[in-house]
């Protein structure tokens, strides 16, 4: 199978590959591939992501090469490093991408924890999503603070990136100390991608995130997605790419 090229609110920057079928067991209340991509791929008779995990055995023929100045997103769909993913799976995966030790990847997890099971290939970056900092219910993954808690305990040697998407209202302090503890590459920020009837979830105003992305890049490269810009202050996305560009790791 080939690789899915960038395109809708995916990573700009990041090509995708999901060897990895089945419903992700996190069950995120605002997950894109539940609310979006399974109700269009169901009407063409494609199930990949229902069902129990499993490995799609076409996928692990796939080859992992890429332009230069992207990166490889890991089961973009889904979540590799689950508690219920079989470890044969993920090591497989693992023995796949170290065919291609010249390919940048990304390892995208709720539960980074899971990384320590492993020997990661050097070509990896190691990323976790914090939509905020503060509990939330809507999904059954590990808690904000376990995720960046693990991450930074494991991440020794590896370059490191940090998703906040949906961005939810966050405590900035304890952002930025996260931030400034795990020194990651880059943090990118998305907002929910569902409709506007559909989104319940408590986002922060938009001074307060434009703050926070001003004070996010004193530490490191910030990565605004475009769906990020009906939240934030008008035109302040376009004065932002202008000023930063749109950039690949």
């Amino acid at each position: 199978m080939p690789l899915n090229k960038p395109s809708g609110n995916m990573y700009p920057w990041a090509y995708t590959w999901n060897p990895l079928g089945g419903k992700c067991p996190h069950e995120c209340g605002y997950c894109y591939v539940e609310n979006k991509i399974n109700p269009m791929m169901k009407r063409s008779g494609n199930d990949k992501y229902e069902g129990p995990l499993r490995l799609i055995e076409k996928e692990l023929q796939t080859p992992l090469i890429i332009p230069e100045g992207y990166v490889i997103f890991v089961e973009s769909c889904g979540d590799l490093f689950a508690a219920e993913v079989p470890s044969a799976f993920i090591q497989r995966v693992l023995d796949h991408i170290a065919k291609y030790p010249q390919t940048p990847v990304l390892l995208q997890t709720k539960n980074p924890i899971r990384f320590a099971e492993f020997v990661i290939p050097n070509n990896c970056i190691l990323g976790t999503t914090i939509e905020t900092t503060h509990h939330y219910s809507k999904t059954k993954a590990p808690t904000t603070y376990k995720r960046i808690e693990a991450l930074t305990a494991i991440c020794l040697g590896h370059k490191t990136m940090l998703s906040l998407e949906p961005i939810m209202y966050t405590d900035l302090a304890q952002l930025v100390n996260w931030v400034a503890t795990l020194k990651p590459l880059f943090v990118s920020i998305g907002a929910d991608s569902r409709s506007e009837g559909e989104r319940d979830l408590f986002e922060p105003l938009p001074e307060d995130l434009a703050r926070l992305i001003e004070v996010l890049k004193k530490y490191t490269e910030v990565k605004l997605k475009e769906n990020l810009s009906r939240l934030l202050p008008s035109d302040y996305l376009i004065h932002f790419q202008s000023q930063e560009g749109k950039g690949k790791p």
